[in-house]
């Protein structure tokens, strides 16, 4: 039985200095602590931020659009929901036109909570905005070209 030789260390060294999921995951979660931090006195984290921002539309969307605009599965968002549901921050009801399906809302307190952070939310935006040597514009289209797959 022949062994395989190890990985070279060069090769490790190369990973880590050029691999783009390693690079975004790092970003990722450093902008999520940042987030996370500006919106603790709100009491929430980013995701739930993300997550009430989803809701904030002219009609209640359904389960399954709010999970495929925040790229979760239904689980997933269910499981996110229920911190919010118990806080009184969103609601939930069958859907007219679909009993077996759910639509989502934001409640009067859901609302005033979103009112009250998004000017800190625009202020970390304004502070990191002007980091990126391409611009953020550039960022966020080069990461929506990635997620689309």
């Amino acid at each position: 039985m022949s062994k395989q030789p190890p990985v070279p260390f060069e090769t490790t060294l190369h990973v880590r200095d050029t691999c783009l999921c390693l690079h975004v995951q790092r970003a990722a979660r450093a902008m999520a602590r940042r987030f996370d931090e500006a919106l603790r006195p709100f009491d929430i984290t980013n995701g739930q931020f993300s997550l009430l921002m989803s809701l904030n539309r002219p009609a209640a969307p359904n389960m399954g659009s709010v999970a495929s605009l925040l790229a979760m599965d239904r689980t997933t968002l269910t499981a996110a929901l229920k911190p919010l549901e118990r806080r009184g921050l969103v609601q939930s009801f069958p859907d007219p036109d679909d009993r077996r399906s759910r639509r989502l809302q934001l409640t009067a307190e859901g609302e005033a909570l979103l009112s009250r952070s998004i000017p800190t939310w625009k202020a970390l935006h304004a502070t990191l905005d002007p980091m990126l040597d391409g611009g953020a514009g550039r960022l966020r289209s080069d990461l929506l070209t990635l997620g689309r797959g």
